[in-house]
């Protein structure tokens, strides 16, 4: 059912940003920490028996020097640099094998999925640990809580700064254009791809499908459903930390970054989606600072508009990366 704004009231809603006054140094410092650490990208070829696409296990270092993996695949056959496509994956997934990756090398681009540290246990395998120092604080089951008493030692600072580091390894192979990356994902994947061209300037596209991670205000307000209620499972227990919790997480909000991103967008949203509800979706849009678009897809929960989507996406890829 409809359960947020009508859509005419979606487009214009742009809620205010609680943004931290030391936002971008914030980021600015725990990119260039990262960055002491040499990438070492790594791309080892591995054979899973197709015939018409390349295949390659990712190694490369992300937050704190650690090793993150992933999949890298190019079209067969092949001449001069390519368009890339950095792809992150939803909430609890992780890369699993190249086979579960070809639609974007088989439209004609490089294709690099990031591993998301410490997931890939629910519905697709990861490889990638989520290694902490000196342990964590108390979290609610799952990822949302974990590190939430700082913004220094939250999960998805760790998270988000790998998923820079994946499209610098994407521009580091020579078989890859570093001036034409695009980045992509959904629902998680979506909410990465946002702060990822918050951050990286010169990205050529955004393409955040039913993003994950936006408004997390309102969004533990108005929905029941998990992730975020996570975050709500936490607050009922710490009662005395809803302040410091919202604090850490204004680190992390999608309209943060959609305010500082100057790449192309194409946004996707569901209507229906308790999961990622549209107005958490739209407030991320309506701060979008470069050009933008975005499919309504009305009739639809969190599944978005699937493989409609992905058409969208290849038109507008094609179009705008090629």
């Amino acid at each position: 059912m409809l359960f947020d704004l009508p859509l005419e009231q979606l487009r214009e809603y742009r809620p205010a940003r609680d943004e931290p006054a030391d936002f971008d140094a914030f980021w600015s410092q725990t990119l260039a920490e990262a960055r002491r650490h040499p990438l070492a990208a790594r791309f080892e070829p591995v054979d899973v028996g197709l015939t018409t696409l390349d295949s390659y296990d990712v190694s490369f270092a992300g937050y704190g020097g650690q090793q993150v993996r992933g999949w890298l695949l190019l079209p067969r056959p092949r001449s001069g640099r390519l368009p890339c496509v950095v792809e992150y994956i939803g909430y609890g997934g992780g890369r699993g094998l190249p086979l579960d990756w070809l639609i974007w090398a088989s439209v004609g681009f490089a294709h690099l999925i990031m591993d998301t540290r410490g997931q890939g246990s629910t519905w697709r395998p990861g490889d990638t640990p989520d290694l902490v120092d000196g342990g964590s604080d108390p979290a609610f089951p799952g990822y949302m809580t974990r590190g939430i008493a700082d913004p220094g030692s939250y999960y998805y600072r760790r998270v988000y700064t790998d998923a820079v580091r994946a499209v610098e390894a994407a521009r580091s192979h020579p078989g890859i254009d570093p001036a034409r990356v695009a980045v992509t994902g959904v629902s998680q994947g979506g909410g990465i791809a946002i702060a990822v061209a918050g951050v990286v300037p010169d990205l050529k596209a955004s393409l955040p499908d039913v993003p994950f991670l936006c408004h997390f205000r309102r969004a533990t307000e108005i929905t029941d459903a998990a992730p975020y209620a996570e975050i709500v499972g936490f607050l009922r227990a710490h009662r005395d930390k809803v302040d410091r919790a919202f604090s850490t997480l204004s680190y992390f909000d999608g309209m943060q970054f959609a305010a500082r991103a100057q790449c192309r967008a194409l946004f996707s949203v569901a209507l229906m989606d308790e999961v990622c509800p549209p107005s958490t979706v739209f407030a991320a849009f309506n701060h979008w600072a470069g050009p933008k678009d975005i499919c309504v897809w009305p009739f639809n929960q969190h599944n978005g508009g699937e493989m409609f989507q992905v058409r969208e996406k290849i038109r507008f890829l094609k179009a705008h990366l090629s």
